[in-house]
C-alpha cells in the first residue's frame, strides 16, 4: 500500500542570466541557501529531513563530487542527512522530485527534499564530456552507439521535430514573443514573489577580485524586451534554413530550487498544511535521435495513470528548452495553450540544466494557489531520449 506524498514547500533561487549576479558564485552557495530557506519557511528542521535527492548535469569542477552533499554540508546541513545528485539529462531534478515522491510512497523516507542546481556561466553544457575527452578519459559515447542511433545534437533534434510536427519559423517566433510577454506580466504583477529566494552574492571588481561586500540578488535577471520584427532578423541556430533561433531557444542562466515533500500522515503529525499532492510521476523513454519528444509520451502515460484528460489540467509547466517542444506537444495533445506557461517558460527565464525540474514544479505549485487551479501537470524533454512528468494536485 502506498502513501499520499504533499509538497509542503517550493522555492527557488532568482534566475541569473549569463555571466550575470550569479556567474562567480559556487553552485554549492546558491543551492546550499535555498535548501536551508525551504526548510525555514515550512518550520521543518534539517535534521528531521530523510534524504536530499539532487539534480545536476554537468558534475565536473565545482559542480563534483556530489555537489547536493557538499551544498548540504556547507550550510548547515546535519552530516546523518544523506544526499544524493542524479542525472536525468534537464530532468534531471524533476527526477529527483520523482524519487523523493518514490522514496515516501513506499515508505521509505517520510520527509525528503528534492533540488537541483546549474551554474552555466561558470560550467558550460558538455563541459563533463569535453573535460573528460580533453583528458584522455575518452568520450562518453563508444563506437557500438552508432551502430544502433545516429548521434546529433539536441539543436537538430528540435529542427527535426520542427519538420515532423509541421511548426515553421513564423510559428516559433511568435511563440518565442509569447513567453516574453507572459514573463514580463509575471513579473509586474510580483506572481514569482511567494516563490523566489534571495540571495546574498558577493561584489567583485572587474578582475574579479573578492571586495568583501555583498548585494541582495532578488529578481530574475533574463527577461526581455522584444518583438515580431527582433525576433524575425534573428539568424537560426542549427541550420542556415532552420525554425529556431537564441529568440526561440531555452537561454543559457544559472540557478537553483527545491521541493520539500513528505507524506501527509508527517504533514499532518508536524501540523503543516500542504501546498499539493504529488499524484503521479513518469520517466519515459523515446527516440534518441530526435530526442526532445519526451513530454508526448509522458503525458500520455500519466494521465491514463490518473483516469485524467489533458483537459481536466489547469497548469501545464513545459520546459521550453526549443518552441518546436512545446508547439509539438501542444499539437499532438490538442491542448488549451492559455494554460501553458502561464508565466513564461525557458525561452523568457532561462534554463538553468539541473535546477529547471524542482523550478518548474515551484512554478506550477504556486501558480495554482495562485490561480485557484486544482490539477498541474510538469514535463521535460531531455537529452538522450526521456521525458519526465509529474501530475500535482493542489490542496
Amino acid at each position: 500500500m502506498t502513501r499520499d506524498v504533499v509538497i509542503v514547500e517550493a522555492g527557488r533561487s532568482p534566475v541569473g542570466k549569463r555571466n550575470g549576479s550569479l556567474a562567480t558564485e559556487h553552485p554549492t552557495d546558491v543551492l546550499g541557501p535555498v535548501l536551508m530557506e525551504v526548510l525555514a519557511r515550512a518550520g521543518v528542521a534539517p535534521e528531521a529531513v530523510g534524504q536530499i535527492v539532487g539534480g545536476c548535469i554537468n558534475k565536473v569542477g565545482a559542480q563534483a563530487m556530489n555537489v547536493t552533499r557538499t551544498a548540504w554540508l556547507s550550510h548547515g546541513g546535519p552530516i546523518e542527512v544523506p544526499c544524493t545528485t542524479i542525472d536525468a539529462q534537464c530532468g534531471s531534478s524533476q527526477q529527483a522530485v520523482n524519487v523523493a515522491h518514490s522514496l515516501i510512497a513506499s515508505g521509505v523516507e517520510d520527509i525528503v527534499v528534492a533540488c537541483g542546481v546549474e551554474n552555466m556561466s561558470r560550467i558550460p553544457i558538455g563541459a563533463d564530456a569535453f573535460a573528460g575527452a580533453d583528458a584522455g578519459y575518452g568520450k562518453p559515447v563508444a563506437r557500438s552507439y552508432f551502430d544502433s542511433y545516429e548521434f546529433i545534437s539536441q539543436f537538430e533534434g528540435a529542427e527535426r521535430i520542427a519538420t515532423k510536427y509541421g511548426i515553421s519559423r513564423e510559428d516559433t517566433d511568435a511563440f518565442g514573443l509569447e513567453s516574453q510577454l507572459r514573463a514580463a506580466k509575471a513579473v509586474n504583477e510580483g506572481r514569482f514573489e511567494t516563490q523566489i529566494i534571495p540571495l546574498e552574492v558577493e561584489v567583485k571588481d572587474a578582475e574579479g577580485t573578492r571586495t568583501g561586500e555583498t548585494v541582495t540578488f532578488a529578481k530574475d535577471e533574463i527577461p526581455r524586451d522584444t518583438s515580431l520584427e527582433q525576433l524575425a532578423n534573428l539568424k537560426p541556430v542549427a541550420r542556415e534554413d532552420g525554425v529556431h533561433t537564441a529568440g526561440t531557444s531555452s537561454q543559457i542562466a544559472d540557478g537553483a530550487s527545491a521541493v520539500l515533500m513528505m507524506s501527509a500522515e508527517k504533514a499532518a503529525e508536524l501540523g503543516l498544511k500542504p501546498l499539493a499532492r504529488i499524484a503521479e510521476t513518469a520517466l519515459v523513454g523515446c527516440d534518441p535521435v530526435l530526442m526532445l519528444e519526451g513530454p508526448i509520451p509522458a503525458a500520455q502515460k500519466v494521465l491514463a495513470n490518473a483516469g485524467l484528460s489533458v483537459d481536466d489540467l489547469d497548469v501545464i509547466e513545459i520546459n521550453e528548452a526549443f518552441a518546436s517542444v512545446v508547439l509539438a506537444f501542444a499539437k499532438t495533445l490538442e491542448v488549451d495553450m492559455a494554460k501553458v506557461n502561464p508565466n513564461g517558460g525557458a525561452i523568457s527565464l532561462g534554463h538553468p540544466l539541473g535546477a529547471t525540474g524542482c523550478f518548474l514544479v515551484t512554478k506550477a505549485v504556486h501558480e495554482l494557489q495562485r490561480s485557484g487551479g486544482k490539477y498541474g501537470f510538469v514535463t521535460m524533454c531531455c537529452g538522450g531520449g526521456l521525458g519526465t512528468g509529474t501530475l500535482i494536485e493542489a490542496l
